[in-house]
């Protein structure tokens, strides 16, 4: 057995399930103000405007990371409160998205 496998298959796992839930909940906004798709670890995000948010897996470090324009957040599973927390203590994984995709269509969104 590969030392950290478990853990990297439950990390995977983790994130797997996260991309996938999280891309079902964008795409059902109009794919006029938000294009969502996803591939191989990866949600990008495309707003109306032309711009991005990339959300990735980062297998080598366990973490999701999240980028926008200049700004990027490194993600880690808090698994105490199995949610995916900033490590620089700027918040949870789903209000940083929502607070950014609520930015930039103008509009209060929520993420479960």
């Amino acid at each position: 057995m590969v030392p950290g496998s478990d853990a990297n298959s439950a990390f995977l796992n983790r994130a797997q399930d996260l991309l996938r839930a999280l891309l079902l909940e964008l795409d059902a906004f109009d794919p006029d103000e938000l294009e969502a798709e996803s591939s191989e670890g990866v949600v990008r995000l495309t707003f109306a405007d032309g711009s991005k948010c990339i959300l990735n897996r980062q297998s080598a470090a366990n973490q999701m990371w999240l980028a926008e324009g200049a700004t990027a957040w490194h993600f880690e599973f808090d698994p105490s409160a199995e949610v995916w927390v900033d490590t620089k203590g700027r918040g949870e994984l789903r209000r940083v998205l929502a607070e950014v995709v609520s930015r930039r269509l103008g509009r209060k969104v929520e993420l479960r």
